[in-house]
């Protein structure tokens, strides 16, 4: 009789195992196939290549020569590699930009490489990068720009041909591609066949873009295709490389079109949208999309790439990263090393999964079902998932650690082919017998990453605070990343406040002043502190729970300019003439543009001293406009008798380098200066001055 029973229950619990719960009811607007393979690619490369990289622009008129592009090194090769190493999943090429040069031998325009002395006209270099992706098993992304500033029928029905027959030749002749770039800058003055004018078009109604578009659909049915509001990818919004912190995948999509005033909405998305639409935050490892060698040393830090990675990726949005190619053809070695740098960072930020073979549980599971219970979420298979019943939107589960680990980093996505739920989560850990909320948040969607400072727990719990329909969780990660150890930044204000700051307020910073090298011996950093006087510091970050050390970082610094004043122009007149001299490199003063060059800056130093040179940086900002190629620099005892000038010259490179200019000259005493700019880089009227100092001669 008791076999019997027992014989009954496991019969009763194997059917009840094997009754399969049905799944949640889809929430519109659902991913397509294509979309979902997309999701999962997450980083890959933007590379901007064209006949802007050697006139060095970022707009072409479309006038330029094809005999202009001649890459000496190019190596598409080279590309595919370096964006293998880092981890990307594929390439897109400005295969066209603005200004109509080809980099394809169209058979539709004599505006191309084949007119180019590179390759002897006889050069593709979309089929050497097709070629490449193939080899190092990347996918291949095209950029066509749907504006010509060269096409002489730009803005008529004739052109729309011709584009047509340029998207046709990329779409067949260069194998699988994965995502088609139409960028949303349309119409406006161009070179047009020699027209030179401004044309303007309807945005919206010009490209017939239905019927456009369909050429892809036919052509590469699993195509990607961007644009401001896709219809497969959506722009972010901007292009400095974050999406909002509440990020729908969803858009009302009829509602944006190319230069939609609305622009703003695409950060965050919106939450009734129509259309699946995802963002893609495309950014610049420079400040330019094009190369310039001015920009060489202004590669993204480290800090700022990582903060990126984390902004998007980490947002529920996809990582477009731009190099832009150098004259070479080659990218720079400026931005591989920023960029393996980055990699690095992020590989230790997730190089052990803490969630994995841990107890979990849920205060509920669809039907009770092992289906979806909570361990799916711990699984590591993103095609199960944890899910509660119908009527159930607000849930927890709970992760348990067994014993108190240490984590700053909580990683979790939706099983978003049945639509993206979740419209509020938050974060609690389990701190001295209690939960304790650490973090709260909006959307997750395909995925969301938080990152937090180090918390100390047994326990972690996310709970779902409100959704659309009952959640389905796919995924959950829990890291403890270490400290980001980038070399500190030492600044000195105009008073002579000196303040070091670490990129991660965890570290400590140690501090020497005689020029020797800091150990957690030195001096820690506490408090801003006063240093008016001639001098160096040098400093390192220090993480206080491993004794990890950055690199170290140098400052130097000549006397501040706390007893400065700007005699001339006067600054009652021109208050923004303060900026010059104001210690802060990010703000700028700008002449009058309405006067020409010559033009003058007075200073006052407040004290007689025995000055040796002096130093003038220009502006750091985008563009440098007001940049001083040529000078005279005079000093003055009393400010009415300046003699001679102690230095002239030019600053040699420094449109393509502009950097901190340092000239010598033979010792004076003086306590007035004078900076004459003789000549700006551009030939404008005007001078630019993001900071003006002296060297002094040590006594």
């Amino acid at each position: 009789m008791g076999k019997n029973i027992i014989t009954f229950f496991i019969s009763a619990v194997l059917f009840l195992s094997c009754k399969q719960t049905p799944p949640p009811e889809p929430v519109d607007p659902l991913p397509s196939a294509r979309q979902l393979q997309w999701h999962e690619l997450e980083f890959y490369a933007f590379v901007h290549f064209n006949m802007n990289t050697f006139t060095d622009m970022e707009w072409g008129l479309g006038g330029e020569s094809p005999e202009l592009f001649n890459p000496s090194e190019l190596d598409t090769r080279q590309w595919a590699r370096v964006c293998k190493e880092a981890g990307m999943k594929g390439i897109i090429l400005t295969a066209k930009h603005h200004d109509g040069f080809c980099l394809w031998p169209s058979a539709y325009t004599e505006h191309s490489v084949k007119n180019s002395p590179w390759k002897n006209g006889k050069g593709d270099v979309v089929r050497e990068l097709a070629d490449a992706c193939k080899e190092y098993g990347l996918k291949l992304g095209l950029y066509l720009s749907p504006w010509d500033r060269n096409h002489a029928a730009y803005g008529t029905d004739e052109y729309i041909t011709y584009f047509r027959n340029q998207l046709t030749e990329l779409m067949t002749n260069y194998g699988d591609v994965f995502e088609v770039w139409f960028d949303g800058a349309n119409g406006g003055t161009g070179y047009y066949g020699g027209a030179n004018e401004d044309r303007k078009v309807d945005r919206k109604t010009y490209y017939d873009w239905p019927n456009t578009r369909q050429i892809v659909r036919d052509l590469q049915p699993n195509a990607m295709m961007f644009s401001d509001a896709g219809p497969d990818v959506r722009w972010v919004g901007n292009e400095s490389g974050w999406a909002g912190e509440t990020n729908w995948s969803i858009l009302r999509r009829d509602e944006f079109w190319p230069g939609s005033p609305n622009y703003k909405e695409l950060t965050s998305g919106q939450e009734d949208g129509t259309h699946w639409l995802p963002a893609e935050v495309d950014v610049s490892i420079r400040p330019g999309w094009y190369y310039h060698q001015s920009e060489d040393h202004k590669v993204r830090s480290v800090k700022t790439l990582v903060d990126i990675y984390y902004n998007s990726i980490g947002r529920n949005a996809s990582f477009l990263l731009n190099f832009p190619v150098d004259t070479r053809g080659l990218i720079h070695e400026n931005d591989i090393e920023h960029l393996m740098k980055m990699v690095d960072v992020i590989k230790k930020d997730f190089e052990t999964n803490l969630a994995e073979d841990i107890a979990i549980k849920a205060t509920n599971v669809r039907g009770k079902s092992i289906q979806y219970n909570a361990k799916k979420a711990i699984d590591g298979d993103t095609k199960t998932y944890w899910a509660t019943d119908d009527d159930v939107i607000h849930a927890s589960i709970t992760l348990d650690f067994g014993k108190e680990i240490t984590f700053n980093r909580f990683l979790v996505q939706e099983y978003i082919p049945l639509g993206q739920r979740v419209k509020k989560f938050s974060l609690d850990a389990w701190i001295n017998n209690d939960w304790k909320e650490i973090e709260s948040q909006t959307t997750i969607g395909y995925k969301r990453i938080l990152r937090f400072d180090n918390v100390t727990s047994s326990k972690l719990r996310l709970n779902i605070l409100d959704a659309k329909a009952c959640p389905t969780i796919s995924n959950i990660e829990v890291f403890h990343a270490p400290k980001l150890l980038e070399p500190p930044v030492i600044s000195r204000d105009k008073n002579g406040i000196v303040s070091m700051e670490s990129f991660d307020t965890e570290l400590d910073i140690y501090y020497t002043s005689d020029m020797s090298t800091p150990t957690v011996s030195s001096e820690k950093f506490m408090a801003n502190f006063e240093m008016t006087g001639k001098g160096q510091l040098i400093a390192i970050a220090v993480d206080p729970a491993s004794g990890a050390q950055s690199a170290a970082t140098t400052a130097n610094f000549d006397i501040s300019k706390a007893k400065w004043m700007v005699v001339s122009p006067d600054p009652e007149k021109d208050p923004h003439v303060k900026f010059s001299i104001d210690a802060n490199e990010k703000s700028i003063w700008k002449s009058d543009a309405k006067a020409t060059l010559p033009q003058t800056i007075i200073i006052d130093l407040g004290e007689q001293l025995t000055i040796s040179g002096f130093n003038y940086l220009p502006t750091q900002q985008r563009y440098l406009d007001g940049t001083i190629s040529a000078y005279q620099f005079y000093v003055s005892v009393d400010g009415k008798n300046w003699g001679s000038p102690v230095s002239k010259g030019e600053f040699s490179n420094i449109r393509n380098n502009p950097v901190l200019q340092e000239k010598s000259f033979e010792p004076h005493v003086a306590r007035y200066i004078k900076f004459v700019g003789d000549h700006e880089i551009n030939d404008q009227n005007f001078i630019s001055i993001a900071e003006l100092g002296i060297i002094t001669k040590m006594n």
